[in-house]
């Protein structure tokens, strides 16, 4: 080879190295080859469902109302007998005891007019009469007066055998309690000013440990007149005296006026039987 073709030879081959080092390898992926790692792309977040809360009331729909609290219950008063005729004779207080049975709007007569002049009274409410006019149990505990248990049908009490009067005195203790959350602070008799042995039994064993009774009886159930129901209820009423008086009878909503008027001035509170023990 002369040196001519020697220097060619020299120049092609130069050639062919620098072609090498600028062009890129095109070996296809594949097994054993080793790729630089992608970096991840992050995973978007699921959302998260949120847990629903307490429902709350649309525009314009009302808010559920709460229920009211329950009435107050039985309690037993140290020093007083299991059947009370009336409270301590030093205090210049007196209890107007109704009971609880006839026109509603007589009741509500009365309770406006009591209301009226400050006082508080005591209802014995019968249980059929709650049956017809549930609504008057909170309307009497609403007005800050006491409410109890005159048995269920207003029948002859002490009369009855043990399985009818102890039915008498739960039905209307179980409408008491559905209605207000409580069987009434006190039990009185139907028809009798004092419980027979049994019937005071009775009563304690549904929940009351006294029978209210009364000493001084308006009379007011014989429909005399607003006059003469006033005249007996002064006649007798002294401190610590429980008066027996009935809802449903236009004398007695006629009297109670001047009944409370003649109260005050002696200097005599009307006050609830259980303020009146109290």
């Amino acid at each position: 080879m002369t040196s001519t073709d020697r220097r060619a030879a020299l120049r092609a081959g130069a050639a062919l190295l620098a072609g090498a080092a600028v062009t890129p390898a095109c070996t296809p992926t594949g097994a054993g080859t080793v790729m630089s790692p992608t970096p991840e792309q992050p995973t978007p977040e699921q959302p998260t469902q949120e847990q629903p809360g307490p429902k709350q009331p649309g525009p314009g729909q009302p808010t559920p109302e709460h229920k009211p609290p329950a009435a107050p219950g039985p309690r037993r008063f140290p020093g007083q007998p299991d059947q009370i005729t009336h409270g301590p004779r030093t205090h210049p207080r007196v209890a107007l005891t109704f009971h609880g049975q006839g026109d509603p709007a007589t009741a509500r007569a009365l309770l406006t007019e009591a209301e009226r002049h400050g006082a508080r009274v005591t209802v014995l409410a019968v249980g059929t009469w709650l049956d017809d006019h549930p609504e008057l149990a909170r309307r009497i505990l609403d007005g800050g007066h006491d409410l109890g248990n005159h048995t269920h049908r207003h029948l002859d009490i002490d009369a009855m055998p043990e399985t009818e009067a102890r039915a008498e005195i739960t039905a209307c203790a179980e409408r008491l309690k559905r209605l207000t959350g409580s069987i009434g602070t006190w039990f009185r008799p139907s028809r009798a000013p004092r419980a027979s042995p049994l019937v005071a039994r009775l009563a304690r064993e549904a929940g009351y440990p006294h029978v209210l009774s009364y000493d001084v009886d308006s009379l007011d159930y014989t429909a005399p007149g607003a006059d003469a129901v006033t005249r007996t209820v002064l006649a007798r009423v002294r401190a610590g005296s429980v008066v027996s008086l009935h809802f449903g009878h236009p004398d007695t909503v006629a009297a109670l006026p001047a009944v409370l008027n003649a109260l005050d001035r002696r200097g005599l509170r009307a006050v609830t039987t259980t303020e009146l023990l109290s």
